[in-house]
């Protein structure tokens, strides 16, 4: 390995060669890695990649043929020393905060990766430019800024794969009885929705997705399953109320289940949050609903989907009309009338519908 040059680090290991990639936080980020490990991956299967996730993460990478092992990041000092005692030539920090950097230096690697500018930088020897400097672009997608690090160290430059999880057989059949005690056969196609956001910024009033799962049920047949988080259960009572004979609520499932419901489905309406790529990584269509946040850096990544935005609406997210997001369901049933799947079709615009 030429210690010199950037560009050698990876075509530089030799066969067989461990590198570890830190994600820590939160299930749309980890997502959103797993295009990056597929394209090492295809490059040079020969790498053996763990991952270190934290625990309520670890499902998104289950299953997946390019991830050699699964590393699980709990107390801090056991962690570093498990790092430490692998000895892992290189290690890539994908997350960038404080707990990941200390990890990093702990793992005692020869080459420590991130971005220049990022906290407690002296931890690392190979800086990667930001996603705006490398790319000569403000429009940059989280899925690329990712890249930067491995484009950086030698990964050679192509179309980045689409996102990617693997519903595992066990979770399958698990969701299969909880929608069969719900009074949805394995044969009724269904659709999910995400009413639930960390933050309020970015939850569409509940009451709207009741209207658009009574407007799918009516025009295409299609029984809406709600997924409710942790700690959401007055949600889950309003949510029962409201939908009706339209949907069901399931609020006990775990990552692990919420894949494969989200992967059973025939189309996903959400809000900005880990769901919905999830959806995108299980090919299924998405209509996202988006408040402030960037929409350009955070949509769906090679997914065919409709990101429904109304940017310089100071009502923000609330602003959002049933119509649009009807008008998106619409647009996205009609591109696969007798099978929904997902493609990287360039998709028409829509009045009022930002899409990407």
């Amino acid at each position: 390995m030429n210690l010199s040059d950037t560009a050698s680090l990876l075509p530089g290991l030799p066969r067989g060669a461990e590198i570890l990639i830190i994600r820590l936080r939160s299930v749309g980020d980890v997502v959103l890695l797993t295009p990056a490990i597929s394209a090492l991956h295809s490059w040079r299967s020969d790498l053996r990649i763990s991952v270190l996730v934290e625990p309520g993460c670890a499902a998104v990478l289950e299953g997946n043929p390019a991830v050699q092992e699964i590393l699980l990041a709990r107390s801090f000092l056991p962690t570093a020393t498990n790092l430490y005692r692998r000895n892992f030539p290189v290690v890539y920090n994908q997350h960038g905060g404080p707990t990941s950097a200390f990890l990093t230096a702990a793992s005692g690697a020869e080459k420590r990766v991130c971005w220049k500018g990022r906290q407690f930088g002296f931890f690392y020897n190979v800086h990667a430019p930001d996603a705006v400097e490398f790319y000569g672009t403000l429009q940059v997608h989280s899925v690329e800024q990712r890249m930067t690090q491995f484009y950086w160290t030698g990964l050679p430059r192509g179309p980045i794969p689409r996102s990617e999880v693997f519903p595992q057989a066990d979770a399958r059949a698990s969701v299969a009885k909880k929608l069969l005690d719900q009074g949805i056969s394995a044969a009724e196609p269904y659709a999910v929705m995400q009413p639930g956001a960390r933050d309020s910024t970015k939850q569409w009033p509940l009451e709207n997705f009741a209207a658009t799962s009574q407007w799918l049920w009516k025009s295409y047949g299609l029984r809406s399953v709600v997924n409710v988080g942790p700690g959401e259960q007055q949600m889950a009572h309003a949510a029962t109320a409201q939908f009706g004979d339209s949907g069901v609520v399931l609020d006990s499932l775990d990552l692990r289940e919420l894949i494969a419901l989200i992967a059973g489905a025939k189309i996903f309406v959400g809000n900005d949050t880990g769901p919905s790529h999830l959806a995108a990584a299980a090919n299924i269509p998405a209509v996202v609903i988006f408040g402030p946040t960037n929409s350009t850096h955070w949509r769906p990544w090679h997914a065919d989907h409709r990101v429904v935005q109304n940017v310089s609406d100071p009502k923000g997210v609330a602003s959002v009309t049933p119509n649009q997001i009807r008008e998106a369901c619409e647009s996205l049933l009609a591109t696969h009338p007798s099978r929904l799947g997902a493609d990287d079709r360039t998709v028409a615009e829509i009045p009022g519908i930002e899409t990407v």
